[in-house]
């Protein structure tokens, strides 16, 4: 099995791509070593490596978030064969229960808000998938569309100009009933 990595622009993260498909729906994503022994067997084993502080699982990638004090090429070859024993043992990504999250479809303006998921859908969740990260949808409300950004995205530095210029930009170009996009933690 050959694993490659990708930099992300979050210099905290780092994307390994199995060369298979890792969620067949949706994404997840792990703060914590308990939230992962209770939902994912393989996020599970990369919070077992020293230094991990996140894991995300998309569609055919892993990120992983670490420390600022651990450095990733000592910590590349333990995620790599951590991640290399889960595929190779067959184990399930997700524990049975362990959801994934494709976002919220909230808000009273249902037409609109089907509109802006599709938006997120179709021109955003692939572009930062490419990133390593994902975004969720939470509500449309007066005018502002609440979204979290997770995997490298989270606590990227580069984040809020993503969400402001990028994402706000395209959304109210679309959408004009829109006049800002904000981050929910």
């Amino acid at each position: 099995m050959f694993i490659q990595t990708e930099t992300t622009p979050n210099p905290a993260t780092l994307k390994f791509l199995p060369g298979r498909e890792v969620l067949a729906a949706g994404s997840a994503d792990f703060a914590s070593a308990d939230d992962a022994a209770a939902r994912s067997p393989l996020a599970a084993k990369l919070f077992g490596v020293e230094g991990v502080t996140g894991v995300f699982l998309g569609s055919d990638f892993v990120t992983v978030t670490k420390t600022d004090d651990k450095d990733w090429h000592l910590m590349k070859p333990a995620l790599l064969g951590a991640i290399m024993e889960h595929f190779t043992s067959g184990a399930a990504t997700l524990a049975a229960g362990g959801e994934t999250a494709h976002g919220a479809a909230e808000g009273a303006d249902g037409e609109l808000v089907q509109q802006i998921i599709e938006l997120l859908d179709t021109r955003v969740r692939p572009a930062v998938a490419q990133d390593g990260g994902d975004i969720l949808f939470h509500k449309y409300e007066d005018g502002v569309v609440y979204l979290t950004m997770q995997g490298s995205c989270s606590g990227c530095p580069s984040s809020t100009a993503t969400l402001k210029m990028g994402i706000e930009n395209m959304l109210r170009h679309y959408i004009p009933e829109i006049v800002e996009v904000r981050a929910v933690a």
